[in-house]
C-alpha cells in the first residue's frame, strides 16, 4: 500500500487554490484501496511532528520555511511546497486531471474514469 503524508505548519486560508487542489486530491484518493493519505497540522497535532525524527529535524533546522513536507512511504519527497498534480500522479501511479467548471475531473462526461 502506498502512503502519502502531508505535514503542514499552520492552517491556511481555505480560499487558497493550492490548498483547494490538495483537499480535492486527498478526497479523491479516499476510496482508493491501495493508497492511504494523511494530513497533519502543526497547530492541531504537534505531537506527531515531535515523534517523527525527520519532521522534528526539519522543524528545528528551518522552522516553518521547510513546510509543507510530503512523505511517501516513510521517505521525505518534497519540502517547502505542496505536491503538484504531477507529483501526486507520480506518487500514486494514477492520472490526476484538474476539475473544470462543467463538473468533475472529467468535465461531467458520463462513464468517464479519473484514474
Amino acid at each position: 500500500m502506498t502512503k502519502i503524508e502531508l505535514f503542514e505548519a499552520a492552517n491556511y486560508s481555505a480560499d487558497n487554490p493550492v490548498l483547494q487542489m490538495i483537499a480535492a486530491a486527498f478526497a479523491a484518493l479516499e476510496p482508493v484501496s491501495f493508497i492511504e493519505t494523511q494530513r497533519y497540522n502543526l497547530e492541531q497535532q504537534p505531537e506527531i511532528f515531535k515523534q517523527r525524527a525527520e519532521i522534528a529535524t526539519a522543524l528545528a533546522n528551518g522552522g516553518a520555511t521547510n513546510f509543507p513536507i510530503t512523505v511517501l512511504d516513510g521517505a521525505v519527497v518534497k519540502t517547502g511546497a505542496y505536491p503538484s498534480i504531477d507529483d501526486l500522479s507520480t506518487y500514486t501511479n494514477l492520472d490526476f486531471v484538474p476539475a473544470n467548471a462543467d463538473g468533475g475531473c472529467c468535465g461531467g462526461a458520463d462513464g468517464c474514469s479519473c484514474h
